[in-house]
């Protein structure tokens, strides 16, 4: 038999991790992106290390961001999804 266990600090933790990743923390990426899209237009920021960040930095942090962003929708998700289980098994503190 598994043990099934979910104190008040795990909940509040699940609570906090949510809150982080809807309140704001994939809105800040989505800000960065598009700022990272203004610098990488050559009409608004060019020179060598324009050329640079619009052709390598960007992108690769870009990508990163993106994963960022998916991994931690992913993680709000799996959270709704263990926490619920958790509860409805009766492993509540």
């Amino acid at each position: 038999m598994s043990r099934v266990l979910s104190t008040e600090e795990a909940k509040t933790a699940i609570r906090q991790i949510q809150s982080i990743i809807a309140g704001g923390f994939t809105d800040q990426i989505t800000q960065l992106d598009a700022q990272g899209r203004v610098l990488s237009d050559p009409n608004t920021w060019d020179g060598p290390l324009a050329a640079t960040f619009r052709g390598s930095t960007w992108p690769e942090t870009k990508t990163a961001l993106d994963k960022a962003k998916q991994q931690l929708e992913e993680l709000r998700t799996q959270l709704d999804k263990i926490s619920q289980d958790i509860f409805t098994a009766g492993g509540g503190a």
